[in-house]
């Protein structure tokens, strides 16, 4: 049976996740995987989430069990409210809150409902793998532009933004993860978040802020995010549970104007109904009983010393000419290997030698990069940290004929 002629148009575009399928090497034993973006199981709180889930089930089975509103609990929205406005996020009187299967979720539901075939989305260069890839998937193209040491610069989005309207192109959305961007860990300076928001208004554009990492800053800097900064209601936020509590709970939210709220409302309807209640139950006492802010503070502790190993370790070992990230904060390290390198042909043999990585031309939404890759430094016990970087640097200078 050839089911390919059944396929609908927009299959086309689909594209398997590479994330996704290296993150079956963290089944294995044998190899030392800085590939997905996984937090340290040793930060879950399971002794109390255990408790939570067995006082929400027996106090209020009722409801947990049953299905919900597609907005999600209304509980456990007012609580995020609060927990986003304890974390310096703007929730305006006109905004509402979508809780998400993921934060996943809220970009599949954004391009859903924001995105064409043929729409531009300008984002930065890298970006977040995942997100290029549910916007492709939509039928959109990309402008991008490079990043340093203090985000995207916008200069370079803006001039490339203008050409593609003086030749017509549709450009609906700005994509940003500004703080701890994955995959850089790079946080964009004011002035740019600034400069980003006046080229959003002045383009008439809506900008997607994507803030799952800003919980893990390893020292306190000026990253007020952007949906506090606007003033005109522009910002669609999103976050996770995910690296702050649990990533197999499975719960994200969005925040914004509730005019766009009420459309990813009827889009969520035709895909999942609503997001697990249970979950949503346990998340809100987590939130109540103080357990996610315990364990923010014990994963920022734990992730800023193996950041410090794997950077000590990239200074040891990696080839000469070699560059990297130096994140203030979040999961992931980005490296830079001299120009002649495919990290994508390289990952195979890679993995024979035990490590695994993610290459990094995936994240580049124009193409290049192919001389980069992601480096996730939460998972892997410190140990593995530097024993992977050392198989890795022996590896590349090898392959570098050094």
């Amino acid at each position: 049976m050839e089911y390919s002629k059944f396929l609908a148009d927009r299959t086309k575009y689909m594209k398997a996740s590479e994330i996704r399928e290296l993150l079956k090497l963290a089944e294995q034993g044998n190899v030392i995987s800085f590939a997905g973006g996984l937090p340290d199981p040793a930060t879950f709180p399971k002794e109390k989430l255990s408790k939570i889930a067995a006082k929400v089930i027996e106090e209020q089975g009722n409801f947990a069990l049953q299905y919900g509103p597609t907005l999600g609990v209304t509980q456990f929205r007012n609580i995020l409210k609060q927990f986003m406005r304890r974390n310096n996020v703007k929730v305006n009187d006109n905004d509402d809150v979508i809780v998400t299967t993921g934060s996943q979720e809220s970009l599949y539901l954004v391009s859903k409902v924001f995105v064409d075939p043929g729409d531009y989305i300008l984002v930065e260069a890298p970006t977040y793998l995942a997100a290029i890839n549910v916007f492709r998937e939509f039928g959109a193209k990309f402008a991008s532009a490079p990043i340093d040491e203090n985000g995207m610069k916008i200069d370079i989005l803006e001039k490339k933004a203008k050409k593609l309207l003086k030749e017509g192109a549709k450009i609906k959305l700005i994509y940003a993860i500004p703080t701890c961007q994955n995959p850089s860990g790079v946080t964009m300076n004011r002035e740019r978040r600034k400069y980003l928001l006046e080229l959003a208004e002045e383009l008439d554009l809506l900008v997607i802020e994507d803030d799952p990492y800003s919980f893990f800053s390893f020292k306190p800097v000026d990253a007020e995010p952007l949906k506090t900064m606007d003033k005109n209601g522009r910002v669609i936020y999103m976050s996770t549970l995910s690296k702050i509590l649990s990533p197999g709970m499975r719960i994200g939210w969005t925040l914004a104007n509730s005019e766009v709220i009420k459309s990813l409302e009827l889009a969520k309807q035709a895909i999942d109904l609503h997001t697990p209640n249970l979950t949503q139950y346990i998340a809100m006492e987590a939130i109540r009983e103080g357990v996610i802010d315990e364990g923010i503070e014990k994963a920022r502790k734990l992730y800023k010393e193996k950041r410090d190993i794997m950077l000590n370790a990239l200074e040891r070992y990696f080839p000469k000419d070699s560059s990297w990230t130096k994140p203030i904060g979040g999961l992931f390290i980005f490296a830079y290997l001299p120009e002649g390198i495919d990290t994508k042909k390289l990952l195979p043999e890679a993995v024979k030698r035990g490590v695994a990585y993610v290459p990094g031309q995936s994240f580049f939404a124009e193409g290049g990069g192919e001389n980069t890759l992601r480096l996730n430094f939460s998972y892997p016990s410190k140990d593995l940290i530097e024993e992977g970087i050392k198989r890795l640097g022996e590896f590349f200078k090898k392959s570098l004929g050094r």
